[in-house]
C-alpha cells in the first residue's frame, strides 16, 4: 500500500527561494546597468565639451559655434535638450591662451531622468588663434 507523504516544513520552499533570489539578481542588473548609463553619460558630455573647445579654438571658431556642436553632439547620443548649459570662456593655463568649455546636465538616477543633482563636465583646447596672432572672438 502507499503510504501518504508526510509534510515537511521544507516544502514548496524552492518556489520563494527561487523568486527571492531572481529579484535580487534583478535588482542588481539593473542598478549594474544604471551606472553603466551615468558613466556613458558622462563621458558623452566630456566628449561633446572637448571637441566643443576644439571648435571655438579654430582661427575664425566662435563661441557660437562651440554651443552648437556641443548641444548637437550631446542631442544625438542623448536625449534631444539634455545639455542645460553650456558656457564657453577663453582663459590663459600654463603661459598658453586657452578656450575651456563647461557642460552642464541633468545626473541620471533613472533612465535619463535626473531630479536631484547636475553634472558638470569640461573640456579645454589650446587657442589656435591667439597662437597664430589673430584676435579670436571674446564670449
Amino acid at each position: 500500500m502507499l503510504r501518504a507523504r508526510e509534510r515537511t516544513g521544507e516544502q514548496g520552499a524552492a518556489v520563494v527561494d527561487f523568486v527571492l533570489v531572481g529579484i535580487l539578481v534583478i535588482a542588481v542588473s539593473v542598478a549594474l546597468l544604471q551606472l553603466a548609463l551615468g558613466l556613458h553619460v558622462r563621458n558623452v558630455l566630456t566628449d561633446a565639451a572637448g571637441e566643443g573647445a576644439r571648435r571655438a579654438a579654430l582661427v575664425g571658431g566662435t563661441t557660437a559655434e562651440a554651443d552648437a556642436r556641443v548641444r548637437a553632439l550631446a542631442d544625438a547620443a542623448l536625449a534631444d535638450g539634455y545639455v542645460q548649459e553650456v558656457a564657453v570662456s577663453r582663459t590663459t593655463a600654463n603661459g598658453l591662451s586657452v578656450v575651456q568649455v563647461e557642460v552642464v546636465a541633468p545626473l541620471p538616477v533613472l533612465g535619463l531622468l535626473g531630479p536631484g543633482g547636475t553634472l558638470h563636465v569640461t573640456g579645454h583646447a589650446v587657442d589656435e588663434a591667439a597662437l597664430a596672432g589673430v584676435e579670436g572672438e571674446e564670449p
